[in-house]
């Protein structure tokens, strides 16, 4: 019987639980940015996979946004609009972790990285037939 790495619906619900850390960190003073820009990015690889496992298809552990997408495109060709993104976004699973970020304003980068990400796991979610137990 497949684990829960088989079953896009777990992927889904953990994709939700990086939504709610974002939600968690936006509120009150202190945000930390680079940590918004993290999981903004792990929100939308989890849905990515979801959609991949939905299709039977056992998504490589990587956090290569744009890799993902062309491998979803086989099974929802309309998402190719969000490679631009998916391309924004890989470098945040990495990078957001170190003290060497990125140059620029560090909230203006995460509110993009949110905006960018709310667009992946919205169109992504859109996409995904009904999940149910197991795929």
């Amino acid at each position: 019987m497949p684990g829960p790495a088989h079953n896009a619906a777990a992927w889904v619900a953990k994709a939700e639980e990086d939504r709610a850390v974002i939600r968690l960190l936006l509120v009150g003073p202190g945000t930390p940015w680079s940590a918004v820009s993290f999981h903004a990015q792990q929100a939308a690889e989890k849905y990515l996979k979801a959609l991949l496992v939905a299709h039977l298809f056992d998504p490589e552990k990587t956090h290569d946004l744009e890799k993902l997408l062309v491998l979803g495109l086989k099974h929802a060709p309309a998402l190719a609009r969000l490679e631009e993104d998916c391309e924004r976004l890989t470098a945040y699973a990495v990078d957001s972790r170190y003290p060497d970020l990125p140059a620029g304003d560090l909230e203006t980068l995460a509110r993009e990285a949110i905006a960018a990400s709310a667009r992946i796991c919205d169109a992504v979610r859109a996409s995904l037939p009904p999940l149910g137990n197991g795929r």
